[in-house]
């Protein structure tokens, strides 16, 4: 008589973990934005700008296409410093303001930007994107 309901005992267990495991990997719009966030910041920090590139916004990224020459380019600079400041966060957009230290390599000169990153939420894929492409770090100059 133990038998069946140990089987029921270990059923209802297997059921359980697999709920627990689904809630775990379900995250939210807010949290996916954070974890995009942090990565491409992280990216940026690193001077990982390709990879960084590869979070932008594929509609930008056809409409605004990089060269080689201009990867090139951010081989020029490192950044020192990225500090998040004030950010908005709605449904499916989002915006942070973000300020960037950026030494030149070959001056040694080091200056500081202000820019606000654009998310989008594409509720296709599930992802969030920056909309407006890279940080111009040679605005001005």
């Amino acid at each position: 008589m133990r038998l069946p309901a140990m089987r029921l005992s270990a059923a209802a267990l297997v059921c359980l973990l697999f709920l627990f495991s689904a809630c775990a990997s379900g995250a939210g719009k807010g949290e996916k934005l954070q974890r995009a966030q942090y990565a491409y910041s992280a990216a940026i920090r690193w001077g990982d700008f390709e990879g960084a590139w590869t979070m932008v916004d594929p509609a930008y990224r056809e409409a605004h296409p990089i060269t080689e020459a201009e990867f090139e380019r951010y081989k020029q600079i490192q950044v020192s410093s990225y500090r998040d400041g004030a950010a908005e966060a709605g449904k499916t957009e989002a915006a942070r303001a973000i300020e960037i230290g950026v030494i030149n390599r070959h001056t040694m000169a080091e200056r500081s930007l202000r820019y606000t990153e654009h998310w989008r939420y594409d509720p296709k894929t599930r992802t969030w994107w920056v909309s407006n492409g890279l940080p111009d770090f040679w605005a001005g100059e």
